[in-house]
């Protein structure tokens, strides 16, 4: 029998039980349709990430401290000497307020608030809207001013220009001076859409907050980035007396780590994902039994009129391998269907399809239903035609 009609023989009784069809592919189904969209959800997730590194620059370093007490403290004055540096730019050092209560009129939310200086705008590459960023004196005066995040000015005034009006930040009052343009997420998850920033000095007096703990370093140029975190890394282990009381990281090693995140949870989800693969297998496994069962005659009568045992095996292992292609087939268009649609369900999930992926995963898919496919057709193929005719 030629090959054509042995997948023409698979065809035809497949779709001749389209129930039994169907709901022994659904393992393959959701395996390779889980596996697609995921993989794409990842994607997308890595590019957002990339795409936020480069919204930040390539040459912009992040310092955090992470000791208590007296011994692992940098105040505003010791950071900014720094800047005298030849390999180092720009500094901003931050504080933040979480959670502060942010009034105005009859609105009431709880927002957060920074505190830094004037070259946290270029720092951060964000720009201004209406009005003006922080001045060098706003923070040597420790003016009561704040410029608010793109959100937080829609939140509490709409399309109205805020510039000049007053809001109450947990009871103190704050003269808004300008409006920052939308940008979305940085590269650590937060997003100063979504804050309000003041001067330093002003928010750590008012809210009692501690010293700096976070400050963002802009080295002079991309190739100076090595020198300048190595210039920071001896002048605070010179300054803490330690280097376990603080971390300094580029932006390659937050993409980088921020990424490896992502890629593992990613690879666990499609291991989950690959059991339902596992699992229509097996459905399949029995299913083909079944139809060994069912058949049983006609594989005996075949067999009287010369059949081979090596004919009788590939009929099978075509038509459980066809059963899981479908299901790879119908998998594949589900989890594409799933990536397009995803983005509009939740706007601030992007995804990226994969067709090589897209094509591996139906490819297991096959290489699924030959490997469960092996036992029936094997079973099939032993029958003697005797005892196959004979069967009731």
């Amino acid at each position: 029998m030629m090959l054509y009609e042995l997948f023409a023989m698979a065809f035809k009784t497949v779709v001749g039980k389209p129930m039994r069809t169907l709901l022994t592919m659904l393992g393959v189904i959701i395996g390779v349709g889980s596996v697609v969209t995921l993989v794409s959800i990842g994607n997308g997730t890595t590019a957002q990430i990339e795409a936020q590194y480069d919204s930040l620059g390539t040459n912009l370093l992040v310092v955090n401290l992470m000791g208590s007490g007296r011994a692992t403290q940098l105040d505003y004055d010791e950071l900014m000497e720094l800047e005298g540096l030849p390999e180092i730019g720009r500094l901003a050092p931050t504080i933040n307020k979480s959670g502060a209560t942010v009034k105005y009129d009859r609105t009431s939310e709880t927002a957060t608030v920074i505190g830094t200086n004037d070259r946290y705008l270029d720092v951060m590459k964000a720009e201004i809207d209406k009005g003006r960023f922080l001045a060098p004196a706003d923070n040597e005066f420790r003016n009561p001013v704040a410029v608010l995040g793109s959100e937080i000015a829609k939140t509490y005034f709409g399309t109205l220009d805020p510039v000049g009006e007053s809001i109450r930040i947990d009871g103190v009052v704050y003269e808004v001076i300008g409006v920052l343009k939308p940008k979305g997420s940085n590269i650590a998850g937060s997003s100063v859409d979504q804050a309000i920033i003041a001067p330093l000095e002003s928010v750590r007096r008012v809210f009692k907050l501690g010293n700096i703990r976070t400050t963002y370093i802009e080295a002079e140029t991309k190739e100076a980035i090595p020198v300048a975190e190595e210039t920071i890394k001896q002048y605070l282990t010179y300054k803490f007396k330690s280097s376990n009381g603080f971390q300094v990281m580029n932006q390659e090693e937050l993409i980088e780590s921020r990424t490896a995140a992502v890629h593992s949870l990613t690879r666990q989800l499609i291991s989950v994902a690959a059991i339902s693969l596992v699992v229509g297998g097996i459905g399949i496994m029995n299913i083909m039994l079944v139809t060994v069962t069912e058949r049983t005659k006609e594989i005996g009568l075949r067999k009287s009129i010369g059949a081979k045992r090596r004919h009788i095996l590939a009929q099978f292992l075509i038509e459980s391998s066809v059963l899981s292609g479908l299901g790879g087939v119908v998998g594949l268009l589900v989890g594409i269907a799933a990536s397009l649609l995803w983005p509009v369900i939740n706007p601030n999930q992007p995804t990226e399809l994969s067709l090589q992926v897209g094509l591996y995963a139906l490819a297991f898919s096959v290489l699924v239903g030959i490997v469960f496919g092996l036992y029936p057709a094997n079973k099939a193929s032993r029958l003697k035609p005797i005892d196959a005719l004979r069967f009731d």
